[in-house]
């Protein structure tokens, strides 16, 4: 019997979607808030207070020394001066934070004082009373508040709290939150995988985003896609839980059944969100036993791709684990940054944009990362979230935009910006370079030679990485400089590699191609890299050159970003080849047919080579360890690596 359809998915702005979500909690009785417990001081940094800290005592609790030196009377130093020293008799030597003696009411500094034979004091300047004395609860007066309610302690809050005489402390326990990852598809992280099968990394993913701000959590088994079974172990969730999070099956396919599961295991509030990536999220509660005092429990579905499942989780479930302990949400630092590449967006929701950081100049600036929800490779890179508004379509290149940072701006400001066409080498700086100081960041991002030579250009990276072809010259990214930066613009190029391009093919080359003349064979199958890239000029070039028409080739318009996309086409059977480096067909376990060598420069401001930032790069160019790793890669040589050739 066919499985009747999940509910209908909606499209409710983010803000509604949590409202709806947070009413249908409290009309379920779901607790507004965790239990309070009383913890003591040295254990609650990072808890949030469940009720007002009232100081028990004064700090400091007596008037104290502030410097090393001696007590005195400030009366007696009247007319003490240079040229008439005051000579006394009457002092008590003290130390920091003894308590000043009876009868005195200054400190005079170690150092100003100059003891005579005779055991007397001698002064050369007069000193006002309560000079370097603590007074009694300078800091903290008993009974003041030290902190409200609801407050996340912080490791100076609870030094307060200790000076103030407070020993105990009643604050939120932890919230529990139950992770149950589903899918007849999804597999124990480490199992050796068939083809169909997943890896359960969006429990692990989801379980540490939770125990990062402070959440106890707990991981079920693998549950099949089976609503009885789901059902089943989310009610069972229920029983120590104060958050269910449910991985997948929230969308509308035959599979997904936990729209239905919750409406049906209790109060179903919002399913659909226009957010991008996360929109099939599931918002609601799970009824509680009447017969046992567990109560009701909120529940979030959360997409099964991993980008969608870890934004959901930041835009509905930290805010409602916060509320849960009476605290705000965390909220992360924000900046203002241009955009280094136009970014189009479809209006109807807000459209979460993982962008990589980097400051040219005096702007920060912002390259999108790749959108697609099954990315998870673009958080790992982010340095920030930009969010484009639901009523918005985009932005254009050099625009300014506001992005929330997941990276502090000191280690933004020490990040090299590469924009342009994609080499390994690249990655393989970038990591050379971390390795070697963990506060240096090379960020590399792929639009093609053009799009990076148009990026320097506008002030949007410091170096842009290019292999242009020009036809009518046989030369490389020289001629282009002149036509894009205008005649007379000073530039620098260095070079950095010379690498093979060829096309890419199944091992074996069981189809027995020899060059681009192959291309327009029956039934053959090619993936292009997009428009602007170096390769995609070398391909017309050679096309050009044999008189072939490239809509003659199938798959021509099919446009992959990097060497590494191509070669994962050709692997994976969804292209015969493509044209690419010889170092992606390696890492593919793909066969080689070579078709050209080119050099591969890197363009940049001439005053950028002085730019310290710039200077590990240049150090490591002329390593020989690191260019014999380069060369190992394949296709590669490094004979003129580091050589400027403008």
């Amino acid at each position: 019997m066919r499985t009747p359809p999940s509910p209908f998915v909606s499209d409710i702005p983010a803000e509604e979607a949590r409202q709806a979500w947070h009413e249908a909690c409290a009309a379920a009785g779901c607790p507004p808030r965790v239990d309070a417990v009383p913890l003591p001081v040295g254990d609650a940094v990072g808890r949030v207070t469940a009720e007002s800290v009232w100081a028990q005592r004064s700090s400091p609790a007596f008037d104290s020394a502030a410097m090393d030196g001696i007590a005195v009377r400030a009366a007696a130093t009247v007319g003490a001066a240079e040229t008439t020293p005051v000579l006394l008799d009457d002092f008590a030597v003290v130390d920091t934070g003894d308590p000043l003696p009876s009868g005195y009411d200054a400190v005079v500094m170690r150092e100003h004082v100059h003891h005579t034979p005779d055991g007397r004091a001698e002064l050369r300047a007069a000193v006002p009373p309560y000079q370097h004395v603590r007074s009694i609860g300078e800091d903290i007066s008993a009974t003041e508040l030290l902190l409200p309610a609801g407050h996340r302690l912080r490791p100076v809050d609870v030094a307060a709290c200790a000076a103030a005489g407070v020993v105990e402390l009643v604050v939120r326990r932890r919230p529990r939150v139950v992770v149950i990852p589903t899918g007849d598809e999804i597999r124990p992280v480490g199992t050796e995988l068939a083809p169909g099968e997943i890896a359960d990394t969006n429990s692990v993913m989801l379980a540490a985003q939770a125990a990062e701000i402070g959440c106890e959590t707990r991981t079920t088994g693998i549950v099949a896609d089976d609503p009885e079974l789901i059902t089943a172990a989310v009610r069972e969730a229920t029983v120590d839980a104060d958050l269910v999070i449910l991985i997948a099956g929230s969308s509308a396919g035959r599979d997904d059944y936990t729209a239905r599961v919750v409406a049906s295991a209790g109060s179903l509030a919002v399913h659909g969100v226009a957010v991008r990536p996360g929109h099939p999220v599931v918002l609601g509660t799970v009824a509680g036993d009447p017969a046992t005092p567990i109560p009701a429990t909120p529940i979030l579905g959360a997409p099964g791709y991993p980008v969608s499942a870890a934004l959901t989780f930041d835009i509905f479930a930290a805010p409602m684990l916060a509320a849960l302990e009476g605290a705000a949400p965390r909220e992360r630092p924000t900046t203002t940054a241009r955009l280094a590449r136009k970014l189009a967006s479809a209006i109807g929701s807000d459209d979460w944009v993982r962008v990589r950081l980097g400051r040219v100049g005096a702007d920060v600036v912002a390259t999108p990362l790749p959108r697609a929800a099954g990315v998870l490779t673009s958080l790992v890179r982010a340095d920030g979230l930009l969010v484009v508004p639901a009523g918005v379509e985009g932005h254009h290149a050099g625009e300014r935009v506001r992005v929330e940072l997941l990276r502090g701006l000191a280690d933004i400001d020490r990040t090299i910006v590469a924009i342009g066409s994609h080499d390994l080498v690249l990655d393989m700086a970038a990591s050379a370079l971390r390795a070697t100081d963990p506060l240096r960041t090379l960020a590399s991002s792929n639009v093609g030679s053009l799009g990076g030579l148009v990026a320097l250009r506008d002030g949007l990276c410091h170096l842009a990485g290019s292999h242009l072809l020009d036809p009518a010259t046989g030369e490389y990214t020289l001629p282009y400089l002149d036509r894009i930066f205008g005649a007379g613009i000073e530039l620098a190029v260095v070079r950095l590699v010379h690498r093979d391009q060829g096309l890419l093919v199944a091992p074996g080359n069981p189809l027995g191609l020899t060059g681009i003349a192959d291309l327009t064979r029956p039934g053959l199958r090619y993936v292009n890299r997009q428009r602007g890239a170096g390769t995609r000029v070398l391909l017309d070039h050679e096309l050009g050159r044999l008189g072939v028409d490239p809509t003659a080739v199938v798959g021509y318009s099919r446009e992959e970003h990097t060497h590494l996309g191509v070669a994962a086409a050709v692997a994976a059977g969804r292209a015969d080849t493509g044209l690419g480096i010889q170092a992606a067909a390696r890492a593919f376990g793909l066969d080689f047919v070579p078709v050209a060598r080119e050099p591969y420069d890197l363009v940049l401001r001439p005053e950028s080579l002085a730019d310290p930032r710039m200077a590990p790069l240049w150090a490591l160019l002329e390593q020989p360890d690191f260019r014999a790793d380069v060369e190992k890669l394949g296709g590669y040589s490094c004979a003129e690596t580091g050589r400027r050739i403008r």
